[in-house]
């Protein structure tokens, strides 16, 4: 069977496949190693390809398909892996050092909030000139947010002080379910981040 050896995939195909033996495998053929004027062979009398999927082995490895068909799946599973995946959103809330009561409890809610939809949240104390003298108080508030958010969330790192920023972070925590759950791939991404900030 003809085949374009101009893949998307990068696949060496047929007569492309510059190598003297190969390991073929593949439906109604004998595993093996071959040589690959006898692996092309067995693919042409069954109109196939031979398509080589593992390079970087010795001998390489080939399996007997037809190439379209075999493009096809791979095109396929990546598309069921992309549509499982979860994208991971990160909300940030901005402190300051001296964050009087009232601001505190208002982004408490709102971090409260990004958890129960399964948001991350990153919450961070900007410390502003002098106001890096006050960073053990940042510390403290940084802490005493996480344990506030206990019932909603789960610290994945603890403070860190990166420049004038010192920062935690909280990822939410799984929700029991009585109804069974397929099994998600999860991609970390930063996106739609929303900051709510305070001036000190």
């Amino acid at each position: 069977m003809a085949v374009d050896n101009k893949q998307k995939f990068q696949y060496r195909t047929n007569e492309a496949i510059r190598v003297k033996e190969v390991r073929l495998v593949g439906d109604n053929v004998e595993q093996g190693v071959y040589t690959i004027q006898q692996a092309l062979r067995i693919a042409n009398d069954q109109e196939l390809d031979l398509v080589e999927i593992s390079p970087n082995v010795s001998p390489p490895v080939c399996r007997v398909v037809d190439y379209q068909k075999f493009i096809f799946q791979l095109k396929k599973k990546q598309k069921e892996q992309k549509a499982k995946s979860v994208k991971v959103v990160v909300k940030e809330i901005r402190f300051g050092p001296q964050t009087d009561d009232h601001d505190y409890n208002f982004k408490l809610k709102h971090a409260k909030g990004f958890l129960s939809e399964g948001s991350k949240v990153k919450a961070y104390v900007f410390f502003r000139g002098r106001s890096i003298l006050f960073k053990d108080q940042g510390e403290v508030l940084l802490l005493r947010f996480a344990n506030d958010l206990e019932d909603y969330g789960r610290v994945e790192s603890m403070p860190v002080l990166e420049g004038k920023r010192m920062t935690i972070m909280i990822a939410p925590k799984k929700v029991a379910s009585s109804a069974p759950k397929k099994d998600k791939a999860t991609k970390s991404e930063t996106e739609d981040v929303e900051e709510l900030s305070s001036e000190d």
